[in-house]
């Protein structure tokens, strides 16, 4: 299965610089922030291939907006575990690894999403620990938990913030403007903004801002 998936990951996408990250490079579904005429077909088409929506074949606004605050602040990462939550692409954690990060975890429940991953650091020459699989209910152990769009959908927001409040360590997130973020209120502290070329949205930037998990967050 992971040759195919990797294979399948390949053949529906082609490697291009990430828009607001261009150090970066991933297999997405096409390349640019602003799809062309068509651009969201080919989405719609690769899902109806994939089985679900394919988060791993996109350059979504907040895994972006996180990446840029990790490359641009490599003291975050630099030396130290890190998880990347939800990865999809592998974006976040790839920028952690070229910031220097001793070991990179990068968890996802989509197969696709981990062929992704491993395809995509291949292609940035960094090294990334895969990890399959639902870990909200665990509690997380490296000493840096980072997280693009997490909280575009009221269940999932339920499980993570308690997750993310488990963290011994670091946690931050990337968080788009949306009519439906189900950001918790009294949780997460404002680091950065960012306004970010944005794929699939409303408009063609989102502003989009960098959190980090309270130390007096209560949950």
């Amino acid at each position: 299965m992971e040759h195919d998936a990797e294979d399948f990951v390949r053949a529906h996408t082609r490697l291009a610089a990430v828009p607001y990250v261009p150090e970066i490079r991933l297999r997405l579904v096409m390349p640019g922030a602003v799809p062309d005429a068509g651009g969201d077909d080919r989405v719609y088409e690769l899902w109806e291939r994939a089985g679900r929506l394919p988060f791993w074949a996109c350059p979504w606004a907040g895994g972006q907006a996180l990446a840029r605050h990790v490359l641009d602040h490599p003291e975050i990462v630099r030396g130290r575990t890190v998880l990347d939550l939800a990865t999809g692409s592998g974006l976040v954690a790839v920028a952690a690894a070229l910031a220097g990060a001793a070991l990179v975890v990068a968890n996802d429940v989509d197969p696709y999403a981990l062929a992704a991953v491993a395809v995509n650091a291949r292609a940035n020459g960094v090294a990334v620990r895969i990890a399959g699989g639902d870990l909200l209910d665990g509690t997380p152990s490296p000493q840096v938990v980072l997280a693009g769009d997490v909280y575009y959908e009221e269940p999932l927001a339920r499980r993570v913030t308690p997750f993310l409040s488990r963290a011994g360590g670091d946690v931050l997130i990337g968080v788009p403007d949306r009519a439906c973020s189900y950001l918790p209120e009294g949780v997460f502290e404002q680091v950065a903004v960012h306004h970010v070329p944005a794929y699939l949205e409303d408009v063609p930037s989102k502003r989009t801002t960098i959190y980090q998990l309270s130390k007096h967050a209560v949950t």
